[in-house]
């Protein structure tokens, strides 16, 4: 692994996309981001991503599904990210493949606190 990370943020509300960016390019981090589940196939199939932070409800796709077509190896770590109850949907997830769940709205160090731990299990 390089000591460059990768991070794919995909949420369809831009200001808060945009706001994780930020706060993970802040903490060192290289960071593209997707609107939608067909940016973020797109964006996987041509560049590679250490990290994905993805969001449960997108414009296009429930973050599930994203999740079943991302690709299923230890090279990236999936986060989730909802406002929605994490037992609940945290169940739902775990079939998917994801590596760990943040509850909406999260503070920055625990969003930075969840890639820094999913950096190291790469």
């Amino acid at each position: 692994m390089s000591d460059i990370i990768y991070v794919l943020v995909v949420d369809g509300e831009k200001s808060y996309r945009e706001s994780l960016r930020a706060i993970l390019e802040d903490a060192g981090y290289v960071v593209d981001t997707a609107e939608n589940g067909e940016k973020a196939l797109e964006k996987v199939r041509t560049s590679r991503f250490d990290v994905a932070l993805i969001d449960v409800e997108l414009p296009d796709v429930e973050g599930a599904e994203l999740l079943l077509k991302l690709p299923n190896n230890e090279e990236m770590i999936k986060i989730v990210t909802s406002s929605f109850s994490a037992v609940e949907q945290g169940i739902k997830m775990a079939d998917c493949g994801v590596d760990d769940f943040l509850v909406k709205p999260f503070r920055p160090e625990e969003l930075i606190n969840a890639v820094r731990n999913a950096v190291l299990r790469l």
